[in-house]
């Protein structure tokens, strides 16, 4: 069965060199798109394309390639292609299935490749293949999980807790995360990542709305249109509004609609 397959990638020559370790596979490949920018990126994605297999670069032409992410839902796996090694935590945090660091050969690429052929194996549906992604990621949980109920705020002199119930949303900001208290006082966390915050709190009270925001039921005041398909959020104790990226906003009018 011809494996679809999709590069997203600003520079020629690497785009070129991922055409090229693509034909060396001894594998029947389709290359159905090459994809350059945020812009171009987020047109193609839009259209539901039915795809294997995303490769692509992190720093493009007009952005970050994690802005499409926040805006779309990628429909399969992912191979990520950096000259930077501080992307190495988002890459995860979704469908990413590899991080390769350039410059790389073909036996990394290989390699990378095969982890792809693994989790592909046997799997005849795309809905399948990233339900057994997510389980391979711990995006999934097996056992009842225990939510948290106070984070821990370290300072220079120990530590001090703050109550779950006070926290009015959480927000990564230049790979840092705060909690943000409903008085709208902000709190260095030390965790590192949103995700790992995430984990620990319950969905039911708590809904991620963006890689960059992560906010509490109870303090949500209101909503209004942003752009045609995602909505600006209203949060007690915030001056601002926080955008719901489009690929969530639909999960999240269900989340918020439920007592």
């Amino acid at each position: 069965m011809m494996i679809k397959v999709v590069i997203m990638e600003d520079e020629l020559p690497s785009r070129n060199k991922l055409k090229r370790f693509l034909e060396q596979l001894d594998e029947p490949i389709q290359l159905v798109k090459e994809l350059d920018s945020v812009e171009s990126g987020i047109a193609f994605f839009s259209t539901q394309p039915k795809i294997d297999l995303l490769i692509s670069d992190i720093e493009l032409l007009d952005g970050n390639a994690f802005q499409i992410f926040e805006e779309i839902e990628i429909p399969c796996p992912i191979i990520f292609t950096t000259a930077y090694n501080q992307f190495w935590m988002q890459a995860f945090e979704g469908n990413g299935i590899e991080y390769l660091l350039k410059p790389f050969n073909f036996d990394r690429f290989q390699k990378a490749w095969n982890k792809f052929a693994h989790l592909t194996k046997s799997k005849d549906d795309q809905a399948d293949l990233l339900k057994s992604l997510h389980a391979l990621l711990g995006n999934q949980q097996s056992v009842k999980p225990t939510f948290k109920t106070r984070i821990s705020i370290p300072t220079h002199k120990g530590s001090y807790f703050l109550s779950v119930e006070e926290i009015c949303l959480f927000t990564a900001e230049n790979s840092v995360v705060w909690a943000v208290d409903q008085l709208g006082k902000k709190h260095l966390l030390q965790e590192p990542t949103l995700k790992e915050i995430e984990e620990t709190l319950n969905p039911d009270l708590f809904f991620r709305i963006s890689r960059s925001h992560l906010v509490q039921k109870q303090f949500v005041q209101g909503m209004e249109r942003y752009t045609k398909n995602s909505i600006a959020i209203k949060m007690i104790g915030l001056n601002q509004l926080v955008v719901c990226s489009q690929s969530a906003t639909s999960r999240f009018l269900k989340w918020i609609a439920t007592s």
